[in-house]
């Protein structure tokens, strides 16, 4: 009794003395503990994904990668090994393992070191959120009680799931389905026993553990994982061996990209950006959809990048990018190469024999790797072929076919002769550029003109593809939406609307003659040329727009008024501060980007609505619950009808004998909503209240201005007859072989800038072609001999093969036809329905008048009721082409 009592008082003042200090470290560190709100809604900062309209992944954005994963969609073996490994009793305790704590404190008294963590799932998820891996007595007395704090107000399951998602892991992931993604590609559900036991053993040591950094730690850590999951049980003897020998598969994996669209990413990158802050949009976890699908997105990439292939290779071959061995004197390497070899810090060899393998891995890895451009070295050159080594080790021989386009550059306006051999093109020991183009690979260049894309939907303004350069690795500006370049003819149409407005018709006659216009204030005369330099005389104004003449446009524009039509303008979209108030603006000299050129020619394809472009469709948040859907301005005729049907009982809606004088409001509006549901929405989509977009020209005048656009895709009249004339952008019509479709050409002065625009009911894009530097001319091809050997049928219409200045029809117009053949292909023929108030009345070819004649010198003409000709021509003033002598035009296969 003498020693017990001491012991015991001993006892009693040390738990109330080890109360005291717990209660005053408590306190102490009160304020740094989370709330119970805190912990109830722990942000996980999950990456900002985009995808798609049918759900495939464009991009993912924000520094840790995060996919969430609920806790019943984790593998039991995973489970098992996470616990086995990690904290073996995490259901049995509140948070804090006393057992695991006497062990570290033993450790720690006997070798003086921090060896033993002692931490729990709780105290890591703990330190995870709130605290640092700095390795002191404090930080772990808060460990302690933000576990406690955490066991309190969470679950078990909850506290398991947290950890599942938030751990480190290593290779910045964060979360065991990043993990799986980024060391092997694959979600949970697919990994090996030995991949969920190397993945498990990371949370202690994520750097140095992990399968790529550290191969070899990594093996040794598995194998404590797994035995581990044998001494608890949770596998066999032969799971075990078969799971501790198998090899490392690990590699680093990015997002699992499904379509690769950068331009369109980083246009909602930025809006989310603008709405949520940089922060919250790159770890909220947000889930969006942009409006394009990715087959529509896929194919307007293939057609920019292959339209400016075959502009750059019908302008000829600048030259290898360098030498490996046999490098050539000075003055003997194009000026091109000389600048492409002095970018590369790559030192040429004398000899083949001097290179190995990996050298020459090396030496291409340091070539720019662009898709679709594969770096290569030429091994061997033969008569008509060339043996190459690209910079994925691979061996391809390159056929004449990939060969024979590349005579040299000289400038942008001549290109030397056709080669003949294939060392009048390259030689051994050239570093170059392949790629493939229809299953065959072919010599190859980066191509110095841009190019940009742009597509909608008519009725909403959806944007179905949009491409802002040839590569976004290349360069991130975004001629799509951000370039303002002179857009040319394609501003015709809008003045042909502005004069339509004014009293014009499809049959009124222009004089197609020269202008001269004396300025005396700058002493010079204006004098706008037609390109060509061709006029015609009297002129409809149908054939003017198809033939796309410079001087009626100008007139059309002194008949309406400069300021008049300058104002009507602005009713497509256009800010009315990129108009210049003078008379060139009815030639294209205002500039203006592709983005807002497709949205005003939206409005002639959608019947006269004006639509708000817009690339977003919807956004998730991190549990797949929708936060915001579109709701865009419609373009919907029928709507207007039915609006006006129920506002006022005298209006009846057009073409539609389903709604009778009779119904009430409520069964009007009802009809509408089943028309809506039917040929509004978009496929999957629920029905929401539609806000109608202005109708801002009348659906008459957005017909008309097609009608005349569709002659500007086609052949028209007869050619055995002489009225035979094509449209500009001729080659349209004549390859996709299609009635439903309108379109217009737009060339700059000098081929600066050069566009094709148009339409068809369901979709609406403008292409435009062009070099970043705006003083440079998009100059002339001429013939390439070897072209029209290989493909003498197909040499005028599309691609390689064009010759002559560049214009609107050649350098932008083969990406809008090749799009179109994608976009198209589907769809069944819809031409535009004939509005109400419009009339189809017989006249004379050349005076517009009325006639009684029903041969080759008339053709059936629209008009908006009341405009249409009231006076026949005089039978003695009908011109019968047929009859007149000129000049023989060349038949259609010989226009280039």
């Amino acid at each position: 009794m003498k020693y017990f009592k001491p012991f015991i008082l001993f006892v009693l003042l040390s738990g109330l003395l080890g109360s005291a200090v717990l209660v005053g470290i408590y306190f102490y560190i009160k304020p740094d503990l989370p709330s119970v709100t805190v912990l109830k809604d722990v942000r996980l900062q999950t990456p900002m994904q985009i995808y798609t309209k049918d759900g495939k992944l464009i991009s993912q954005y924000g520094v840790k990668r995060r996919i969430p994963v609920k806790l019943e969609d984790v593998p039991q073996d995973l489970i098992n090994a996470i616990l086995a490994t990690e904290d073996s009793r995490f259901y049995d305790h509140y948070g804090i393992d006393p057992i695991g704590i006497a062990r570290a404190a033993v450790s720690l008294i006997l070798t003086g070191e921090k060896k033993q963590g002692a931490s729990t799932l709780t105290m890591q998820l703990a330190r995870g959120f709130f605290l640092s891996r700095e390795k002191t007595y404090i930080r772990k007395v808060k460990e302690i009680f933000i576990a406690l704090h955490m066991e309190r107000v969470l679950t078990k399951d909850e506290i398991l799931a947290l950890y599942l998602n938030k751990i480190e892991l290593g290779h910045r992931s964060f979360g065991f389905g990043a993990a799986a993604q980024v060391y092997y590609g694959s979600p949970l559900n697919k990994l090996t026993l030995a991949q969920m036991a190397t993945i498990a053993g990371l949370p202690k040591a994520p750097s140095v553990l992990n399968p790529i950094s550290g191969p070899e730690r990594s093996v040794e850590r598995r194998r404590v994982v797994l035995l581990r999951m044998l001494d608890e049980e949770y596998i066999t003897r032969s799971q075990f061996d078969e799971a501790v020998s198998a090899p490392v598969t690990a590699r680093k994996h990015g997002a699992e990209i499904e379509v690769d669209a950068p331009y369109l990413a980083d246009i909602i990158y930025n809006e989310m950006v603008d709405i949520y802050g940089k922060d919250e949009a790159e770890t909220g976890g947000y889930q969006v959809y942009a409006t394009a699908m990715s087959d529509t997105q896929l194919s307007a990439q293939r057609a920019v990048v292959r339209n400016l292939h075959d502009y750059d290779e019908r302008h000829g071959y600048k030259g290898p990018i360098g030498y490996l061995w046999n490098e050539p004197q000075e003055d003997q390497i194009a000026p091109a190469t000389q600048t492409s070899m002095a970018a590369l810090p790559i030192v040429a060899k004398a000899t083949r024999d001097n290179w190995n393998e990996s050298d020459i891995s090396a030496a291409l890895a340091s070539v720019p790797y662009i898709k679709p451009l594969v770096p290569a070295v030429v091994e061997a050159v033969d008569e008509q072929t060339i043996t190459v080594l690209d910079a994925n080790g691979e061996s391809r021989v390159i056929p004449w076919e990939g060969l024979d386009w590349a005579r040299m550059y000289i400038t942008d306006f001549r290109q030397g002769n056709e080669p003949k051999v294939a060392s009048d093109i390259t030689q051994e020991g050239a570093i170059i550029y392949i790629r493939e183009q229809e299953g065959q690979w072919r010599i190859a260049q980066m191509p110095e003109v841009s190019g940009a894309f742009i597509a909608l939907n008519p009725l909403n303004g959806a944007v179905e593809a949009v491409v802002g350069g040839y590569s976004f690795y290349q360069s991130q500006f975004n001629r799509a939406t951000q370039a303002k370049r002179q857009v040319g003819s394609n501003i015709k149409p809008f003045v042909y609307s502005a004069a339509l407005d004014s009293g014009y018709t499809l049959a009124s006659i222009i004089n197609d003659a020269p202008i001269s216009q004396w300025n005396a204030a700058t002493g010079v005369a204006w004098r706008p040329q037609n390109s060509p330099a061709e006029y015609d005389g009297p002129i409809r104004m149908r054939k003017a727009l198809g033939k796309s003449k410079n001087v009626v446009s100008v007139r059309l524009l002194r008949g309406v008024g400069l300021r008049k039509t300058a104002d009507y303008l602005t009713r497509f979209g256009f800010d009315p501060d990129d108009i210049p108030l003078d008379e060139t603006v009815s030639l294209g000299s205002s500039s203006h980007t592709p983005l807002e050129v497709a949205r005003g020619m939206a409005v002639i394809a959608n019947g006269g609505y004006l639509v708000n472009p817009h690339f977003i469709s919807k956004v998730l948040d991190e549990q797949g619950s929708e936060l915001w859907r579109a709701n865009p301005l419609w373009a919907c005729e029928k709507c207007e009808r039915g609006r006006s049907r129920t506002q006022d009982e005298d209006i009846e809606p057009q073409g539609a004998e389903q709604y009778s004088d009779n119904m009430t409001d409520a069964e009007v509006e009802a009809l509408l909503a089943a028309e809506l549901n039917k040929e509004v929405l978009l496929d999957g989509e629920e029905a929401q209240e539609k806000t109608f977009a202005p109708h801002v020209i009348t659906t008459q005048n957005a017909f008309l201005v097609g009608e005349m656009m569709r002659t500007g895709v086609r052949a028209n009249g007869n050619w055995s007859k002489k009225t035979y004339w094509l449209g500009t952008g001729w080659r349209a019509r004549n390859i996709l072989q299609r009635t439903d479709i309108a379109g217009k050409t737009g060339t700059t002065n000098d081929s600066r800038d050069t566009w094709f625009s148009g339409f068809h009911r369901d979709i609406v894009a403008t292409a435009w072609v062009g070099f970043d530097d705006m003083s440079r001319q998009l100059g002339r091809a001429t013939r390439n001999q070897n072209l029209v050997n290989r493909n003498p049928e197909k040499y005028n219409w599309i691609g390689n093969a064009l010759v002559g200045t560049e214009d609107g029809a050649k350098a932008a117009g083969p990406a809008w036809i090749r799009f179109m053949q994608d976009a198209l292909a589907q769809k069944p023929y819809s031409p535009i329905q004939v509005p109400e108030n419009i009339v189809r009345v017989r006249i004379d070819r050349t005076s517009g008048m009325l006639t009684r004649r029903t041969d080759h010198t008339t053709l059936f003409e629209y008009f908006l009721q009341g405009t249409e000709p009231t006076t026949y021509v005089r039978e003695n003033n009908v011109v019968d082409p047929a009859e007149e002598e000129q000049e023989k035009a060349p038949e259609p296969e010989e226009i280039f």
